[in-house]
């Protein structure tokens, strides 16, 4: 294990949107926690001795990444990526914390699962991560999960994964439980049966392609019953990978109306459209699937003014055996750890720089949304620089461009819609609770 219990970061662009930090600051850590930004006071400094310095001239000095969702694939599925392959790819993607879903087989419906699944990540020694446990045993939407022993072997709140709840009593019932313990539901709003078995957003391109469409109402219908749920259980909810523009705004009305609702989207959709789907390209098989171009610029849009509140990764590692077919036979996924940095930095350079952000940069806005505002998604204690906070910093080049290519992807999942383009942004150094874990 590689353990610095001193680390001294000079010289870089520091920016810390938690606090409003974005200037040239060094920062101090010790004994994985930070330390302090800027000078180090004079009854710190007298006798204080550095292990290792780090010249971050020309880098930006973030808060650790914080993702919302990345399937590791483990237990159950290690054909698709392992355990060690994908805290690798979080580690070169500086991606310090991430919150993975329940659907690994098994399930994550019993403690003793979810422990073994944290113990091994610990043993790693890299990202730290949160598990979602299951709302109902093996994600069958029947009979609900011990949530209360769940939550105390390490879940952080409880999803349906990609399983929609048909028993709209069960969820309901699901809601009482979480409202009355205090606990957060993770649910990717879509309808039970409109749009089952498609793949592609329901218009006129799917339909040019002969593939089955999903239309924008299966996730609006189940987005109103949800709302009804909240309104009478008063039960915190957290809406994964929204994907069309009427959504977002019927989350813009809930959020106005004083509902406990947050939401996130996936990296990909800020920047993908159906048309993208070009010839049938499997790699851009995605659920939910890209959509028009309207509900991608609603997307960004919802980025900016906050209607969305996070940006994930939606990291889900793809085998060849599972990606190399027929456009409406693949499975969906793409990875994406090592590029929710370039992403983000992609819609700030886009979009974000063009409009109004405010008092922030567009960059610091941006990185907001994978740091300080995912953390506060997840309830982590995360995503910031402050004294005290723990030590989980990334040192990156904003200005540095890469190649999409599996060659550069240390995930096992090689698949994505980005593979050929140049991107900017490569992180350079990832320190995880006051170690470095790695360097480029």
């Amino acid at each position: 294990m590689n353990v610095t219990k001193t680390i001294h970061i000079k010289n870089g662009r520091l920016i810390d949107p938690a606090n409003g930090i974005d200037g040239i600051h060094d920062l101090y850590l010790a004994d994985g926690k930070v330390l302090t930004i800027g000078a180090l006071p004079a009854e710190i400094a007298a006798g204080f001795t550095v292990d290792q310095t780090i010249d971050a001239t020309g880098l930006i000095v973030s808060p650790g990444f914080v993702d919302l969702s990345a399937r590791l694939r483990e237990p159950g599925f290690e054909y698709k990526a392992t355990l060690e392959s994908e805290m690798q790819a979080a580690m070169q993607g500086g991606v310090t914390s991430l919150v993975c879903p329940p659907d690994t087989d098994p399930v994550l419906d019993e403690p003793g699962l979810v422990e073994m699944l944290k113990h091994r990540a610990h043993k790693l020694n890299q990202a730290h991560v949160h598990p979602l446990g299951a709302l109902t045993m093996g994600l069958k939407g029947e009979s609900l999960t011990e949530m209360s022993a769940l939550t105390a072997s390490g879940c952080i709140g409880f999803s349906h994964a990609e399983q929609p709840i048909e028993d709209t009593n069960v969820l309901l019932r699901a809601m009482q439980y979480a409202k009355t313990f205090g606990y957060t539901v993770w649910l990717r709003p879509q309808d039970a049966h409109l749009g089952r078995g498609g793949v592609a957003a329901s218009g006129p391109l799917a339909s040019r392609l002969g593939l089955s469409g999903v239309p924008v109402m299966s996730e609006t219908i189940a987005l109103h019953t949800i709302f009804e749920l909240m309104r009478a259980t008063g039960a915190r909810v957290h809406l994964c990978r929204i994907s069309a523009a009427a959504s977002l705004e019927l989350i813009r009305k809930a959020k106005a109306e004083g509902l406990p609702v947050t939401c996130d989207v996936g990296a990909h959709h800020i920047h993908m459209t159906d048309a993208d789907i070009g010839f049938f390209d499997s790699n851009a098989r995605m659920d939910p699937p890209f959509r028009s171009q309207r509900d991608r610029d609603a997307i960004r849009l919802g980025l900016l003014d906050g209607t969305v509140d996070a940006l994930c990764s939606d990291h889900t590692p793809v085998d060849d055996d599972e990606k190399l077919l027929p456009f409406g036979e693949a499975s969906p996924g793409a990875t994406g750890l090592e590029l929710l940095l370039s992403l983000t930095l992609k819609w700030a350079d886009d979009y974000a720089s063009k409009q109004d952000t405010g008092d922030h940069s567009a960059l610091s806005r941006a990185l907001s949304r994978i740091t300080s505002e995912a953390a506060r998604v997840a309830g982590l204690d995360a995503g910031t620089l402050s004294v005290g906070a723990v030590a989980d910093v990334v040192l990156f080049d904003a200005g540095a461009h890469w190649t999409v290519e599996a060659s550069a992807l240390a995930s096992q999942g090689k698949h994505t819609p980005f593979l050929g383009y140049n991107l900017s942004g490569q992180v350079q150094t990832t320190i995880v609770a006051g170690h470095v874990a790695y360097q480029r």
